[in-house]
């Protein structure tokens, strides 16, 4: 009986704190996730581990969202996974969430490295 009572002096101890708090005008209640925003597109590098290896993607914004991209480490027979690479990397780093990369392009390998233009979508 004591521990139902203590229990319900806290239960209204809270309540009340809360209610106090409602009625300060700097107290802001909201539900709902906050929306993120995009963080700004800058070039990068980073180093990418995919099926057991590291690559290295090269990215860097160019004008109406689009991107620059490269996968270097890849062979040329590796078309699929430097495309999955390359589009899941721009939406992780580059896209708002929820977004992933869409290729803009065919990716062309040259030089030991594929490279494509995507865009968030």
């Amino acid at each position: 009986m004591r521990n139902m009572v203590h229990g319900a002096i806290l239960l209204l101890a809270a309540g009340i704190v809360l209610a106090a708090c409602s009625n300060d005008p700097s107290v802001r209640i909201t539900s709902g996730k906050p929306k993120a925003s995009a963080p700004a597109p800058t070039a990068r590098s980073e180093p990418i581990f995919y099926n057991g290896k590291t690559y290295r993607l090269d990215f860097s914004p160019k004008s109406g969202g689009v991107y620059d991209m490269s996968v270097s480490g890849m062979t040329a027979k590796q078309q699929k996974d430097a495309e999955a690479v390359a589009t899941s990397s721009l939406g992780y780093f580059a896209c708002p969430d929820g977004q992933r990369g869409k290729l803009q392009n065919k990716p062309a390998y040259a030089n030991a490295k594929w490279s494509m233009q995507a865009k968030c979508g």
